[in-house]
């Protein structure tokens, strides 16, 4: 008993009840820290992330477990991906199921005109006569560049400008 009276009076217990206190304020910070870097990884609001560092602050030691339970179960980069990736998996299945725009008949990649409905689907390469998609400038197959499958209305009236006095020549 004497002995505790003893420590407890000397300079020791006040050193060691400061570097205990230094302790624990610097383990406060630290979670309202992790708190604030958790906090910016989870939540896209500004406002929100300063009310979660808010609350890991404010009930010392407290705070961070409160805001564990209500706060988003993933990353907003993990959200991210996920959703790219579920584009990218609704990418492949759309490729994967073509079907026809007039008559929704499945169809190929391959094929040119629908064997249901007969729509042109596709425009064929003049030189090797493979399947064209409708934005592509050359063929990939052959290198040939690709002509419009539809030409535009200031062509048709060049076309026929020129081929008139042909016409006129010929006869």
């Amino acid at each position: 008993m004497f002995a505790l009276l003893a420590i407890s009076g000397s300079q020791g217990w006040s050193l060691t009840k400061n570097t205990a206190l230094v302790v624990l304020v610097l383990l406060w910070l630290a979670t309202a820290y992790w708190t604030f870097k958790d906090a910016r990884r989870r939540i896209a609001d500004p406002w929100l992330i300063g009310v979660a560092t808010l609350v890991g602050l404010v009930p010392p030691f407290l705070g961070p477990v409160i805001y564990m339970f209500f706060r988003p179960p993933e990353y907003l980069q993990d959200a991210r991906e996920r959703e790219l990736e579920i584009k990218a998996m609704e990418e492949r299945i759309a490729q994967l199921d073509q079907r026809c725009p007039v008559c929704r008949a499945r169809v190929e990649p391959t094929y040119l005109v629908c064997p249901v409905c007969t729509t042109r689907l596709k425009q064929a390469c003049v030189s090797c006569g493979q399947p064209l998609e409708s934005l592509w400038q050359v063929c990939p197959h052959c290198a040939t560049p690709v002509t419009p499958a539809l030409p535009l209305l200031e062509d048709l009236t060049t076309r026929e400008r020129e081929r008139a006095p042909r016409t006129k020549a010929g006869d």
